[in-house]
């Protein structure tokens, strides 16, 4: 008799989800508490909302005898990142009515919402959906926002890359028509998204209950590897032939998550198992996913990503039940090359006349201060950019296809406004640090990141000038759990949150996103961390090799061991 399967609290919430409806709109309805239905916490994922709370308020709340202070993260989805000047403007003017005043650029190229109130989440969805942007799968057990890289200056390469990255997206959307009747009273802004002639919903790529759990699908062309494509469920580097898009280097099993405590949990870099030509990505893609969806993990979900899925069943047998689906096999993968994982900074031009400028966004938060007025200079060049607004996969921002005739009147907003001035005079260091959003509304956070890494790096670029290192782009990444939302394991400087205060240390990822770094202390604080990476940094400066990156000295050096997979991460 064949062993029953134990499923997760989750699948049995999805199956009986009538296709992620739930009592979604009960909740909505429920005006005694901020919160949703239990059950319904899970589903609106799907619609791209995390239920939070404030945990700032938590104590104060409870000695106040109030429930605590619910709102809403909404994450709007970017497929390759690029916006046009409408959305910006939209996206802004919602943040300002319902959110908490600012935008979050991500690492997955999208934007976030904060700090909506549930009674204001039909409307702000709304008002996101009427300028053709939409949350749906934007968080949940399904494909997520498809990253591209968002280098502009191979035009017409990167252009074709990018119209790939949106064809995958929209072929692997969900159907539901559940997204459409709670948010949009049935009406939708994408006639592909909806079952058209059907009385009921169905799912021909996902099923009834949907994935075991998220999956992540990334693009990039080299040499540039700004999307991380590595750290993904499935990883296409970009392969061209004469300026042309020839097709795609295939990479499967990407993942970057971990649990403390538990070894068997790991982050594990995606295996490139061949090479496909343009036209068959979306069915390449969709076929990874299928075989992801029927023999994923629905018990436990710490170990329900693809990456153990492959390295249960072994990389071999994934690849022949990905041949015998496809109908063909994938061709060996062709020779490429990346050189960085970063953003390149300032201006650059275009073959078409057009320029960009891609500006520091530290953290990826949008928003104003006294002397850098961030959020109201991109408001302004929004009323007049003729181009795009492009999210980096690094929480930066590239205006995108300058008009020539603004370009003169671009700049002097950005510098009029204090903008300018937090691209140009960084270190190179904090111009690649990324840090995911933490305390305070994050639930699984255990430490401070993106409130704190601006005050760590001040103390850190004191050690960098001092050691004339500031023209070296360090990466550093920090998270507030090892969930690695900012892939902190392929920082060459990982800081992973443990406890209020402290952090784990990781080192020795390579530059462009090919290796996984190590631990290398625990729970370290402030003090500690300074004092740990002060003498490396001495060192690297002074007895580094020509052109030699500080991932790759340090394990030169013997100070870490290479990571050579995710199995062998702990080791």
């Amino acid at each position: 008799m064949a062993e029953t399967i134990k499923l997760s609290e989750v699948e049995h919430v999805k199956d009986g989800s009538n296709y992620l409806r739930g009592t979604i709109d009960d909740s909505l309805q429920n005006r005694v508490t901020g919160a949703l239905n239990p059950d319904d916490t899970h589903l609106i994922k799907f619609h791209g909302s995390y239920q939070q709370t404030d945990r700032d308020l938590e104590s104060e709340r409870k000695r106040q005898k109030l429930e605590p202070l619910y709102s809403f993260m909404i994450r709007v989805r970017v497929p390759g990142g690029v916006a046009s000047a409408d959305q910006w403007q939209r996206m802004d003017a919602l943040s300002d009515a319902y959110a908490n005043g600012t935008l979050k650029l991500t690492t997955r190229q999208t934007f976030q919402l904060h700090g909506v109130l549930k009674r204001d989440l039909q409307q702000t969805i709304a008002g996101f959906n009427q300028v053709l942007m939409d949350s749906i799968a934007g968080c949940g057990d399904v494909n997520r926002n498809v990253m591209c890289s968002s280098n502009p200056r191979e035009s017409e390469l990167h252009r074709q890359v990018y119209e790939a990255s949106v064809a995958i997206s929209n072929h692997l959307t969900p159907r539901t028509t559940a997204y459409w009747d709670l948010w949009l009273n049935g009406e939708s802004t994408y006639s592909s998204a909806i079952n058209e002639g059907e009385q009921e919903d169905f799912e021909p790529i996902y099923g009834k209950t949907y994935l075991p759990r998220k999956f992540k699908i990334a693009l990039a062309v080299p040499p540039t590897n700004d999307a991380d494509v590595f750290a993904n469920d499935i990883g296409l580097v970009a392969i061209e032939q004469d300026g042309q898009l020839l097709g795609f280097n295939v990479a499967i099993g990407g993942g970057m998550g971990m649990t403390f405590g538990m070894p068997e949990t790991y982050p594990r870099l995606a295996d490139v198992i061949g090479f496909v030509p343009a036209a068959n990505v979306v069915d390449v893609c969709e076929k990874v996913l299928t075989i992801q969806r029927d023999w994923g993990n629905r018990e436990n979900r710490k170990f329900s990503r693809l990456k153990y899925t492959i390295d249960r069943v072994g990389l071999d047998t994934f690849v022949a039940e990905l041949h015998q689906r496809l109908g063909y096999e994938l061709a060996p993968a062709k020779p490429y090359r990346f050189e960085t994982s970063g953003d390149a900074f300032g201006w650059s031009g275009g073959p078409d006349g057009k320029a960009h400028v891609t500006l520091f966004i530290e953290g990826g938060r949008v928003y104003d201060k006294p002397g850098y007025l961030l959020k109201t200079a991109l408001r302004e060049i929004a009323g007049f950019h003729t181009g795009e607004f492009r999210l980096t996969g690094n929480q930066n921002l590239t205006i995108a296809n300058v008009n020539p005739k603004h370009r003169q009147q671009l700049q002097a907003i950005l510098e009029t406004h204090g903008v300018w001035n937090r691209t140009e005079k960084q270190t190179a260091l904090r111009l690649n640090s990324l840090a995911c959003v933490a305390l305070n509304t994050c639930s699984l956070a255990f430490a401070e990141a993106e409130r704190y890494l601006p005050q760590l790096l001040d103390r850190l670029d004191a050690v960098i000038r001092a050691n004339d290192l500031t023209d070296d782009g360090i990466l550093i990444r920090m998270t507030g759990c090892p969930n690695g939302c900012v892939r902190p394991y392929l920082a060459e400087i990982g800081l992973v949150g443990k406890a209020i205060g402290r952090y784990n240390l990781y080192l020795g990822a390579n530059h462009a996103g090919e290796r996984l770094n190590k631990l290398y202390r625990e729970m370290l604080d402030e003090d500690g961390i300074l004092r740990e990476l002060t003498p490396l940094l001495e060192a690297y400066a002074a007895e580094r090799e020509p052109a030699e990156r500080f991932g790759d000295f340090v394990v030169r050096r013997g100070i870490v061991a290479a990571t050579t997979h995710g199995q062998n991460f702990h080791a």
